[in-house]
Order: structure tokens, then sequence, then C-alpha cells
């Protein structure tokens, strides 16, 4: 793993580039633009930690051309964005690339491969099949990233809380893919730990991904509306009763696809409260009058559920919901004439 290049310098994107720069095992370049290029270019990485400021040079670019074939590229936007980044990144891909996608929700790549689903790409995810198309399946990683980060400015990521990082096969266990570990887990995940993460090492990163889904699916929309904290949220009895039966929705699916999960919405409730008064990722987008990343986290899984013939109601409110408050406000795009 000799070169590695961020696409997508923001929050987690930031963080991950920053801290492996500073470790000094790999040449760590960004795809950037805008104000994060130029911050980068005239400040390098920098990262803002309890212990102090994190800092390292950074070679960054608006053209992934300019920057040529990685060893592993971490995908690190908002969901809105990835069909145009998946259309610009082919010079970073060589045939050995490995492609990690740090991002929330249900990834495009995901019901690859699961018995008796329903072939065809994830609309919602993935409309016409461009990203899949573009970032071969065998070069992918599946990942699920626990930290809280956010950037005051750009260029400048401030971490709040958390630095775990789940790597593993995104196979099923379908024909030609086993999922799991592999080699190629083992080399990114010391790569990973060597910068500082809390790497693990999963046999099941689909299931991983399917159960941070499980929380955010509703914390994010419900917080983006209201405006709301996730200890207020929980703490509105009616408001957590609608949110439990969305998440009971979702439990439904994901036995379907391989990701059957154990605990009840009241066990995920209590761990979720732990975090206080914390803003969700989609609030802090809301608040900022950046697009929602309301595709991955929510219309996913209602698709995921459509397709296997499963009623949810709650999901579909909850969708409906936060769908119109976005339309409104210029962050979720109207819908197709």
């Amino acid at each position: 793993m000799n070169k590695v290049c961020i696409v997508g310098a923001g929050a987690i994107g930031g963080f991950i580039g920053t801290r492996l720069a500073a470790a000094g095992r790999a040449e760590v370049s960004a795809v950037a633009r805008g104000a994060t290029l130029a911050a980068l270019r005239q400040h390098g990485w920098r990262l803002q930690t309890a212990g102090g400021l994190v800092q390292a040079k950074a070679r960054a670019s608006d053209s992934a051309a300019e920057l040529g074939p990685q060893d592993l590229v971490v995908i690190a936007v908002k969901g809105p964005a990835l069909t145009q980044v998946a259309r610009s990144i082919a010079p970073l891909l060589a045939p050995h690339t490995l492609v990690l996608p740090a991002m929330n929700g249900v990834p495009w790549w995901f019901c690859q491969g699961v018995a008796g689903f329903p072939g065809g790409a994830l609309h919602s995810v993935d409309p016409g099949g461009e990203i899949a198309a573009a970032i071969p399946f065998e070069q992918v990683l599946g990942c699920v990233v626990h930290a809280s980060t956010s950037t005051p400015e750009p260029g400048l990521v401030q971490h709040q809380v958390g630095q775990g990082l789940i790597v593993g096969e995104p196979g099923t266990g379908g024909a030609g893919s086993t999922g799991g570990t592999s080699p190629r887990v083992q080399a990114v995940a010391a790569l990973l730990a060597h910068a500082g993460f809390d790497v693990t090492q999963s046999e099941r990163v689909r299931y991983d991904i399917w159960y941070k889904l499980w929380g955010n699916m509703t914390m994010n929309p419900v917080s983006a509306i209201t405006g709301a904290t996730i200890e207020r949220v929980l703490a509105d009895p009616l408001v957590r009763a609608f949110c439990s039966a969305a998440m009971g929705e979702a439990a439904a699916i994901g036995e379907r696809i391989g990701c059957r999960i154990e605990q009840s919405a009241e066990d995920r409730h209590a761990i979720t409260a732990r975090l206080g008064a914390f803003k969700t990722s989609m609030l802090q987008d809301v608040e900022a009058g950046r697009p929602i990343e309301l595709d991955a986290i929510v219309a996913a899984v209602q698709e995921i559920g459509r397709r296997l013939g499963l009623r949810t109601p709650h999901i579909d409110a909850l969708l409906g919901l936060t769908r119109l408050f976005g339309r409104v406000r210029g962050l979720y795009p109207e819908a197709a004439p």
C-alpha cells in the first residue's frame, strides 16, 4: 500500500487522510475541489484532536488523471455526489487498486450476490447502475466508520469521538465471493492500524453496515426534520416509539438478506443515548445548507423491502416526510418530471 488517494477530503476523508499521511507509511494524496483543495494546498492535511493539531504535507488535485493509479482509493464523499465521482476516478484505478468506500448508509454493491434478491442495481443509490459499471465489485472492500468528526472550516477536521474502522470482504458467500477477511483486508487493516485507528477485520461486513444503518436510519432524518439532538429525540415517547417501529421493519428486511439483528430497538436506543446531546451528520448537513444523504440511509432500505415484498409503512412515512422537508429547503432533488 504505497499510494493512497482520498476522494472527498471532508470530515471523514480528512480524518482518514491526515492520520495516514502523518503516519508516513504511504504516499497520501487527495482529489478535492474548491475551498478544500485550496486549503490542502496551502496548509496540508490538518486534524484537530484533544491532544493538539495533527498536520502533514498533502498532494491535492481536482484531477484524478494528475494523481494517477493508486494502491488504495478511499471514497469519502456524500452519497449524492457518488455517481459523479464514479465517473471521474477511472485514472486512479489500476487492476490491482482496492476501493474502500467510507460512507454512510447502504453502498451500491450491498445486494450483489444476495441469494433470492431480485437482480439489478439499487436505483435509490445507483440509478442506471453507473457506479457499479465504473467501480468493479471485485476491487471493493466493505467499510464501516465509527467516528464523529466535523469540518469547522475547509480543510480542517475536528475530531470529536471514536476512531473505529471495520473492514471486510463485501461478498455474501455466493459464487465467486466468500466475504470475511483476506490478505488484502489484512493489508489495509494493518495500514489503518499503523495510522492509529481501531481497526476490526470483519467476517460479516455487510452485517456491520446494516447494523450501523439500523440505528442511523431513524436518528438521522428525525433529527434533521425536527432540529433536535439525539437525547431529545429519544426522550419523546411518541417519536421513540415511531423510531422503534421503523427499526422493526428494517430488522425484518435484514433477516431476509442475511443480516439478522438480535438486539431490540430499545437495546439500540440505550446505546445511542450514551451519545447525549449529539447532532447527527444529517442535522449538521441541514444546518450547513448541504444536500442530505437520504437515499443511502432511508430510500435504499425502503427499496430493498419493496423488492422483497415486505410492507414498510413507518419507513415510508419517514422517507416521505424527510424528502419533502429536503425539497422545500433545496437540500434534496425534486421528483423527475
